[in-house]
């Protein structure tokens, strides 16, 4: 029997949102230094919260990231090995281990875990319409989302209230995070209407009231965005894109050429997409509870823009296994770990561990106090066959300091260090005076 929301939870258990963007790189932010980055939500945001500037994607692509978040389990153990694989409807995910807890859950957004159709477009409402039947939702007792389709304005929208699609108008991400924060605000309220004033004719897309008291229920909410993904040439809100010659590139691009040109282009919507979406994020946290509500903000990776003459992602580059983590309201007392960076080894792998201990505890533990394994694990379980990505299967590990990525025959094929090399412009793999720090890194691995 499933325990009451007072015995699992406990009293006073918080609440606790994820909120996870798609292709957001670690260093694009204000708070991380991007001159570039008008992000005034996420820098106020960053400074009540412990920022893991180290932190990483376990797969820097789309599904293999997600069902590792959602699972605790790396790809493929937990079933997803190529691009086009599912989550396999049995997988057990944070949602269903949540919910033994008393927990009421919700997803909200990009979900990119169902059977898609490799031959149809990959952009548009062919895989933006696919619907993701019940059993397929990860566990998640309220689900209100789209399989994928890159649809950054007027996304299709379907769920436990709306079993087929249907297309709200606006920026992706302000329509994602005004569905999920019309539940938060209304849960434990009963059910209400409130906020669809400009899709009047849409049903609502409340699901009927637990038969445990909400108003005693903690809540666990993941807000999903795909932007700032490509394609970056779309609309964002009303927000201009930057003029491609002021932005400001990395020592890592390489200047006077084909490589140049693009990252500016492409780099002046992405950061109009930034700001567009930290808009979006900034009304949803305005609607939280005033106190006992955790928040995270992440991505499951970022994109190459350029460096090293790359693009997208699936790389083993730090624009593209290094991603935003900001925790907020996970502390051991009132006032610590506000505003603070921590450089400890991090992944979102963490983030199902961190969850469950935060669920357990009336007053949630700051993550940044538990002891760090040393390195962590970044992989591509597979090569996915699209335009840009990464040409080969890889495995590695990387601490702050250090980074090795093999072939997937074991073979060295990057070594960097880091606290030299930032930028990563020297490998180091091939050189014989670094063959056993590399041998003792394999350890690791």
């Amino acid at each position: 029997m499933t325990p009451s929301a007072e015995t699992a939870a406990g009293v006073g258990a918080p609440n606790i949102l994820w909120i996870v963007t798609t292709q957001w790189r670690a260093a694009a932010a204000g708070y991380a230094g991007d001159a570039n980055a008008r992000t005034p939500r996420l820098d106020a945001l960053a400074a009540s919260a412990v920022n893991f500037a180290q932190a990483v994607t376990p797969h820097p692509f789309g599904p293999f990231a997600r069902a590792a978040l959602l699972t605790g389990v790396p790809s493929p153990e937990n079933g997803v090995r190529d691009y086009f694989d599912p989550l396999p409807s049995g997988a057990r995910t944070i949602a269903h281990d949540l919910a033994a807890r008393g927990y009421a859950t919700a997803f909200f957004g990009k979900w990119h875990l169902y059977r898609r159709d490799p031959a149809a477009p990959m952009v548009g409402p062919a895989h933006a319409k696919i619907v993701v039947p019940p059993d397929c939702r990860g566990g998640f007792s309220h689900w209100t989302g789209f399989e994928s389709g890159f649809l950054l304005n007027d996304p299709w929208l379907h769920g436990t209230s709306l079993p087929e699609p249907v297309q709200f108008p606006g920026y992706q991400s302000d329509v994602v995070c005004d569905r999920a924060g019309e539940w938060i605000g209304d849960f434990g309220s009963g059910i209400s209407d409130r906020g669809l004033g400009r899709t009047a004719s849409h049903p609502a897309i409340r699901d009927s009231q637990s038969p445990i008291p909400n108003i005693s229920r903690p809540w666990f909410v993941i807000v999903s965005l795909e932007p700032p993904h490509p394609p970056y040439d779309a609309p964002a809100a009303g927000v201009a894109p930057r003029p491609s010659a002021a932005i400001e590139l990395a020592p890592n691009v390489p200047r006077g050429g084909a490589a140049e040109a693009r990252a500016r282009r492409e780099l002046a919507g992405y950061y109009a997409h930034l700001e567009a979406t930290d808009r979006a994020i900034g009304r949803l946290l305005d609607r939280l509870p005033a106190a006992g509500t955790v928040v995270v903000f992440t991505s499951v990776h970022g994109d190459m823009h350029g460096a090293h003459g790359r693009f997208r992602k699936g790389w083993p580059h730090e624009e593209s296994v290094r991603v935003p983590l900001l925790v907020r309201g996970a502390s051991r007392g009132e006032g610590s770990g506000l505003g603070t960076r921590s450089d400890e080894p991090v992944s979102l792998m963490d983030l199902h561990r961190w969850t469950l201990d935060w669920a357990g505890a009336a007053q949630p533990r700051n993550p940044n106090s538990e002891p760090r394994t040393e390195m962590q694990r970044i992989s591509m379980p597979s090569v996915v066959r699209l335009p840009h990505q990464c040409d080969r299967v890889w495995r590695g590990v990387r601490s702050p300091g250090r980074k090795l990525v093999v072939n997937a025959d074991g073979t060295p094929w990057l070594y960097f260090r880091l606290d030299r090399d930032p930028g990563e412009q020297r490998n180091l793999a091939d050189d014989p005076a670094q063959a056993a720090e590399i041998a003792a890194l394999r350890r690791w691995l």
